[in-house]
Formats: C-alpha cells, structure tokens, sequence
C-alpha cells in the first residue's frame, strides 16, 4: 500500500488504457482508482486498437503502449495477458483472445472455451497459468518503459463453474481457494489474479520515481 500512496506523488494523472476490453477496463480501474490514477480507455478517446504481431507478450504490450501514447499525447499504459497450458506447450498464449479463430471459428470467449476443452480431452495434465505483462509508457519513444509481470497459476476445468470475470476464467480452477476465476468476487480476483500481481510490480516501480 505505500507504493500506491506514493504514486500520487507522481506526474501520472490521466493514463490511457490501450485495450477495449471492458472486462480489463473495470479490473485495472479498481486496482488504480486507490493510487490516484485515472484511467481512460482508448476508445473514448478514437483510439484504434493497435496490431499484436509478436509472439511474445511483452512485445505486443509495449505495441499496444506506444500506439495509444502517440495518438493521444498522454502516458499509456497496455497489457498483453493470456493463458498459458502445459499439456499444449504454452498455448493459447498470445492468441488465447483468438484462439477459435486460428481454427477457423468465432472470435468469442464461448468459442474459445470450447476449442480449449476439445484440445484437452485426452490429456490428463490440466496445469495452466494465466500470464499477464503490463507495459507503460510516458510518451510514446520512451526509451525507459516500465514493464512489470504475474502469473496466476491453477488448472483447467472440463465445465465451467462461476458468473463472474470473463475470458477462460469459468474453467480456470484455483486449488488453494477451491473455486474457479468466474466463482471469486471483483474484489478477490483484484487481489489475486495474475493482473493484479503485475500491477503490484508496476505501482512498486512507479512509487520508486515519486
């Protein structure tokens, strides 16, 4: 909590978040409304969404980061996250919001879900992780960007279990808290998610420059 307290200290007021995800906007907005940032999504302000040709997921975020910077003139914070699964060498990965599509369906959280349960059938190994990079530019060639990074570890379900969250989080199951990612409150999730680890780093960092 002193890194965020320390935040405020900062230059960073306005932050542009470089994603229309609605999901990702309302957990970034609640972990950052308590260090003084506002964040605003780029699409208020005609912001188009930016390639993501790379294969890693630092370099798609920090894509994403510069492309909002430059268009808008203000700091810009992007992240690239996704799920990780053993038995699949690391897929879906930086496709997983695609990952129906890469086999000719859907873009669609539904699409998605089933492609990775059908990929899953006949293996037993059902450990994943959810990977999230966080990278944030004050100005677009900045040639310090501050990058930050978590990962969520649990497994994957064959039926989904929750309402909450978004993405693969029904069928993410969590051992040590007994429940899926869509069963645990917005304000558990903040605390534990993969994206809630990243900020952590990134609000540490940012508290060092204050």
């Amino acid at each position: 909590m002193a890194a965020a307290s320390s935040l405020g200290q900062t230059p960073l007021g306005k932050v542009v978040l470089a994603s229309n995800n609605a999901g990702k906007l309302r957990e970034f907005a609640a972990l950052l409304d308590a260090a003084g940032i506002e964040l605003i999504p780029q699409g208020a302000l005609n912001v188009p969404e930016a390639e993501e040709p790379y294969p890693t997921f630092v370099e798609n975020a920090l894509t994403k980061a510069r492309h909002a910077a430059k268009l808008t003139g203000l700091p810009a914070l992007a992240d690239d996250s996704g799920l990780c699964v053993r038995a699949l060498r690391g897929a879906p990965g930086v496709y997983s919001a695609r990952y129906a599509q890469l086999a000719g369906g859907p873009k669609s959280d539904a699409a998605n879900n089933a492609r990775l349960v059908e990929q899953l059938q006949r293996e037993t190994d059902r450990r994943a992780y959810y990977f999230c990079v966080l990278a944030l530019v004050r100005y677009a060639d900045d040639p310090e960007p501050l990058i930050a990074e978590g990962r969520w570890h649990g497994q994957i379900l064959d039926t989904p279990r929750g309402e909450h969250g978004f993405g693969y989080d029904p069928y993410f199951f969590l051992p040590d808290l007994n429940a899926s990612a869509a069963e645990l409150e917005p304000a558990v999730k903040n605390r534990s998610s993969h994206r809630a680890m990243a900020l952590r780093q990134l609000l540490a960092r940012l508290g060092e420059e204050a």
